[in-house]
């Protein structure tokens, strides 16, 4: 009994030094350039319904189904989704916008699992006609959840979607002026 009582309360120790260690957030984001000026770059990513055509997630479900809600391209504005088992549903909500400088969402994730993140763009002049556009999301990882971040890297996970998706934005938008 003595031997069942040490273990479980090693195993409880272990799980709280874990949940101690566990990286308390995250931050993930990447950067192009794109040949367009800013005023043109910002028109473009400030309405959602673009973001299916440069987004890496709409590519992996073809069939996805969405909906969006609100006036596309202002504060408010949502799309909803829901996919395959690769891009689960969610939602993403235009929380803040800095003419040519700054759209912040609200990113919901509801399935596999429920989550919440910040996502963001952000352009800034570049030179020459040229525009730096970087995109990327921060959140809280929550306990117990916190622990698996310890074994997975969330900046590896995600990062390649976001060099994708800009890729794909920069293709569009040197194409189409």
């Amino acid at each position: 009994m003595d031997t069942v009582l040490y273990i479980l309360a090693g195993i409880a120790v272990l799980i709280l030094i874990l949940g101690i260690i566990a990286p308390k957030g995250y931050d993930v984001s990447r950067s192009i350039k794109v040949r367009q000026p800013v005023s043109v770059v910002f028109d473009y990513l400030k309405y959602l319904k673009n973001q299916d055509h440069w987004s890496p997630w709409g590519k992996r479900d073809p069939n996805m189904k969405k909906e969006f809600v609100g006036t596309d391209g202002e504060i408010g504005a949502t799309s909803k989704w829901e996919g395959n088992k690769e891009v689960g549903s969610g939602e993403q909500e235009i929380t803040r916008i800095v003419e040519n400088e700054l759209i912040e969402s609200d990113l919901r994730f509801l399935k596999p699992w429920k989550s919440q993140s910040d996502a963001y763009l952000k352009v800034n002049e570049a030179g020459s006609g040229e525009t730096e556009v970087t995109w990327g999301f921060t959140g809280k990882n929550k306990f117990p959840m916190s622990i698996m971040m310890l074994f997975m890297n969330m900046d590896k996970a995600v990062g390649k979607d976001f060099e994708e998706g800009l890729a794909s934005l920069k293709a569009i938008l040197e194409k189409n002026p």
